[in-house]
């Protein structure tokens, strides 16, 4: 068990994601670390909030050290919002739901069909007019599904109908399309290095495309998802025809749409390939970003974490990803959760020795979700009592 191996540890690493619909990642850190200090005073805790793509980047970066920088953009439904992108140096982390998210929709309010990522890529220009080399594009959460031609717009392609008049926005429209100029887009891209940062590895289309995996999600029915598979699959199929400028990215429109990451966030993975972006698991990008290696050095014990440990977290999201990077430095990790779905073998091969959830001290999920914070604080008492004493 984890108690006797980690015993008298005094350096502790509480690199947690958040706990969706309660607690932030960095008020996560927080909780742990005043429930820690409770029971042992001395203990010196390092903060570092992670996520692996998905809402909260930003956040995660702006608390590693970046700047966090805010800009007026299209939200989904082409509404203006204040989205925030985060720089340091030269680099630059940009989070497509803090544009085009489920959470800048109206509570209850969906549009499969008609929401844009016009909004993302106008962070995207907003991150290179900032002076970005390196853009980190973390792609989740989102409210579209339009293959990413929104972001390619806002970027300076063109879209246009059978009468030259550009379509209309969103997936839906993209059944409309006749002809794609890719030839306008920021000659800037082409000296960017940008990463495309996902927990998610789906193709563009098809059984396990965005729209069949991700558009229920997204307030699509049974008919909207047979809509927007095939149009996506028509965006792909005009974007090979696509000659000029935007020739290169067009010849391989086929290639990127089967392409693992391509159904990212409505498809707009996809469209990030397009401009030449590298794929590579959400987390991965993150811990590097963050500067979790150094921090993982200095620590004995680490604390990961989200708001449930389930059969998701072991396909690519932060828990499992910090667990693995730790258990390779040969560091312990015990794991805080608010609901706890997986058996301690499982943990244990996930390089987790234990997983302490809130619902163990309040079994009732309601008060769980509502008192989140007091109650995590109660569950690190427990942890620095275990592995502190």
């Amino acid at each position: 068990m984890a108690d006797a191996a980690v015993r008298g540890t005094r350096r502790v690493l509480v690199a947690a994601d958040k706990f969706k619909g309660s607690l932030t990642a960095v008020q996560v850190a927080e909780r742990v670390t005043a429930g820690l200090r409770r029971v042992a005073p001395d203990v010196e805790v390092e903060a570092l909030p992670v996520a692996d793509g998905g809402d909260g980047t930003v956040d995660a970066a702006v608390a590693a050290g970046f700047e966090r920088r805010e800009v007026r953009v299209a939200g989904p439904l082409g509404d203006e919002v204040t989205a925030a992108f985060a720089l340091r140096g030269h680099t630059a982390v940009v989070e497509m739901a803090e544009a085009s998210g489920l959470q800048r929709l109206p509570a209850g309010v969906f549009a499969p069909l008609t929401a844009s990522t016009y909004g993302s890529g106008e962070l995207l220009r907003a991150a290179l007019d900032a002076g970005a080399r390196t853009i980190v594009f973390g792609v989740g959460g989102s409210a579209t599904t339009d293959g990413g031609a929104g972001m390619l717009s806002a970027l300076g392609a063109r879209f246009l109908d059978a009468d030259g008049e550009p379509i209309p926005p969103g997936g839906g429209g993209l059944a409309e399309l006749a002809r794609a100029d890719l030839s306008g887009l920021d000659p800037r891209l082409a000296a960017v290095e940008l990463v495309l940062a996902s927990d998610v590895d789906n193709p563009l289309t098809g059984p396990k495309g965005a729209p069949a995996v991700y558009g229920p999600q997204k307030g699509a029915s049974v008919e909207d998802v047979a809509t927007l598979d095939a149009a996506l699959a028509h965006f792909a199929k005009v974007l090979e025809g696509v000659g000029g400028a935007g020739a290169g990215a067009g010849s391989l429109a086929a290639e990127y749409a089967a392409s693992p990451g391509a159904g990212a966030a409505g498809g707009i993975g996809f469209g990030a390939m397009l401009l030449g972006a590298r794929f590579q698991a959400g987390i991965e990008v993150m811990l590097d970003v963050l500067g979790f290696a150094p921090a993982l050095e200095r620590a004995s014990l680490v604390i990961t974490g989200e708001g449930s440990l389930d059969e998701q977290t072991l396909h690519g999201k932060a828990p499992a990803g910090v667990a693995a990077a730790a258990r390779a430095a040969g560091k312990d990790v015990v794991a805080v959760c608010g609901r706890l779905a997986l058996a301690p073998e499982v943990l244990e091969r996930a390089g987790i020795r234990r997983a302490y959830a809130l619902t163990e001290i309040e079994p009732d999920v309601a008060t769980c979700i509502a008192e989140a914070g007091p109650i995590l604080e109660r569950v690190a008492e427990r942890i620095g009592s275990d592995c502190l004493g």
